[in-house]
């Protein structure tokens, strides 16, 4: 049950931007693309995977697969959710990412 209540908490906490921007770049700092991946459909999760799929017109089951551990998705696409959840990809200097 404490799973439940976890990750319930965890789709409220990330419906924040602020929130979902620092749990995306921490799931970034641990380089592994798996993560990432996990992390983002847990974003897009969030706000609803149905909506994200019809606001990007990608289907429900491809966003679950490119959002899956194995998942890997194309640039365009993932600019496509990163849009949808309000969110654009930057790149910074390593200096700054500390």
């Amino acid at each position: 049950m404490a799973t439940a209540n976890y990750q319930k908490g965890l789709l409220e906490r990330l419906q924040n931007p602020v929130y979902a921007v620092e749990y995306l770049n921490e799931a970034l700092r641990e380089g592994s693309q798996e993560i990432f991946m996990l992390a983002l459909r847990d974003v897009a999760k969030a706000k609803g995977i149905s909506m994200v799929a019809k606001e990007t017109d990608l289907n429900r089951e491809t966003m679950y697969r490119m959002l899956s551990e194995k998942g890997n998705p194309n640039l365009s696409s993932l600019n496509k959710i990163l849009n949808t959840l309000g969110l654009t990809l930057t790149i910074e200097t390593k200096e700054n990412a500390a």
